[in-house]
C-alpha cells in the first residue's frame, strides 16, 4: 500500500507535513510518497531517522498558492504538488491522496482527475464533529454549494457507509439539518430531501435543528456544503473562543491559579475532543479514488492521522460499498415500470 502525500500542502509545509509522513510510516506501515520540490523536502527528511522506512519523494515544479483559484492546478498548475499526488491515485501508483493544501483545489482536481463513483453525481466532504456522545459525521462541508434533494440522498447514503465500514457504526442514523423537526419545515430543498430520506433504506430519523447537532444524537447529520461549511468554522471557532473565555475567567477568579491547576486535565481532555487533529482529516466521499482534505493548519499529528484515516478507508473498500449502496437506493426510489410502459419503449 502506497499513499501520495502533497508534501507542499498547508501552513507549515513541507516539514510539518514530512515529520508526520514519516511517524505515520513508521507507526502504520504504510508506504508513502512525498509530492512537491525534491531539494526542500530532501532537506526536511535528511533531519530524520528513515531507515528501514519506504519513503519516495516525486518531484513537483509548482505549488498552489492559497489566492488561486479552486480551477488553478487543472488549466495554469498541472505540475503542482497537488495535480501530481491525485495522478499516482489515477495511474494506480497511489491507492490515495492527502492534503493539506488549498482545499478547493484539491476537491476540484479529486473531481476531474478520479472522477466520481458510478452512481454518485457530486461528492461530499464529510467532518468529524465532537458531541456529547462522541462525534458525528456531518457531511457536506464544503464540496458543494448549490445542491439538489437527490444530492442529499446520495451524501446520507455515503454517510452510512462511511460510518458503517470506517467508524463501527453498526446501524447510523442519519438526520436533515433544518430550521426545524417537523417535516415540512425548511426550504425546498430540505423538504423534498426529507421525502427521498424517507423512502430510503438509510436509517433516516428526521430533522433536527442547529441546536441539536452536539447532543449527539444522531449518527450523521446531512445537509447542503453551505450550511455545512458555515456550522463547521462556527463550531471551530466557538469551541477556541470558549477555551480562552473559560481560562480567563477561572484566572480572574479569587484562587483562579489554583483552580486553574486542579481543572487542567479535563481542560486538556476537553482541548483534545475539539483538537482537529485528532481526526487527521475529511474524506471526499464519491471520488473514484481515496482523497484525504487535512486542515491547512495540520500538524505532523493531523497529517499522521490522515494518513491513518486513507489506510483505512482504502483497506474497507469504502468506494465498493459506496457503489453498492448507491445503486441499490437508485433502484429502490425509481418507480416500477408497467408491462405497457415497458413495451411501448422497447417500440419506440
Amino acid at each position: 500500500m502506497r499513499i501520495a502525500v502533497d508534501a507542499m500542502g498547508g501552513d507549515f509545509a513541507p516539514k510539518a507535513v514530512v515529520q508526520g509522513a514519516v511517524e505515520a510510516a513508521r507507526e502504520f506501515g504504510v508506504g508513502i510518497t512525498l509530492v512537491g520540490d525534491a531539494d526542500r523536502v530532501g532537506r526536511e527528511l535528511d533531519l530524520m531517522d528513515t531507515s528501514r522506512l519506504d519513503i519516495q519523494v516525486r518531484h513537483a515544479s509548482q505549488v498552489v498558492d492559497m489566492d488561486d483559484s479552486a480551477s488553478t492546478p487543472l488549466r495554469k498548475k498541472k505540475d503542482s504538488s497537488i495535480r501530481v499526488a491525485t495522478e499516482l491515485v489515477k495511474s494506480g501508483e497511489a491507492v490515495a491522496v492527502v492534503s493539506a493544501g488549498h482545499t478547493g483545489a484539491s476537491m476540484a482536481t479529486a473531481f476531474f482527475v478520479l472522477g466520481m463513483v458510478s452512481g454518485v453525481d457530486r461528492p461530499a466532504l464529510a467532518a468529524l464533529l465532537p458531541t456529547l456522545t462522541g462525534y458525528s459525521i456531518v457531511l457536506d462541508v464544503g464540496a458543494n454549494v448549490d445542491c439538489k434533494p437527490l444530492h442529499l440522498l446520495q451524501f446520507a447514503v455515503m454517510g452510512d457507509v462511511y460510518a458503517r465500514k470506517v467508524h463501527n457504526r453498526t446501524m447510523p442514523s442519519a438526520a436533515l439539518l433544518s430550521i426545524g423537526e417537523e417535516d415540512t419545515k425548511g426550504n425546498e430543498l430540505t423538504r423534498e430531501a426529507f421525502k427521498l430520506l424517507r423512502a430510503s433504506q438509510v436509517n433516516f430519523v428526521g430533522n433536527i435543528e442547529g441546536r441539536d447537532i452536539f447532543n449527539g444524537k444522531v449518527d450523521i447529520i446531512v445537509c447542503d456544503g453551505f450550511i455545512g461549511n458555515i456550522a463547521i468554522k462556527i463550531s471551530e471557532g466557538l469551541a477556541e473562543a470558549m477555551n480562552l473565555m473559560l481560562k480567563a475567567e477561572i484566572e480572574d477568579a479569587i484562587g483562579g491559579q489554583l483552580g486553574y491547576l486542579l481543572m487542567r486535565p479535563a481542560f486538556r481532555k476537553f482541548k483534545q475532543k475539539i483538537d482537529y487533529s485528532e481526526y487527521g482529516g475529511a474524506p471526499l466521499l464519491g471520488v473514484n479514488g481515496t482523497c484525504i482534505v487535512s486542515h491547512g493548519r495540520s500538524t505532523p499529528k493531523a497529517i499522521k492521522n490522515a494518513l491513518k484515516l486513507a489506510r483505512d478507508f482504502h483497506l474497507k473498500q469504502v468506494n465498493k460499498s459506496l457503489q453498492q449502496e448507491i445503486i441499490s437506493s437508485m433502484a429502490r426510489l425509481a418507480p416500477a415500470k408497467s408491462p405497457a410502459k415497458e413495451k411501448e419503449g422497447a417500440l419506440g
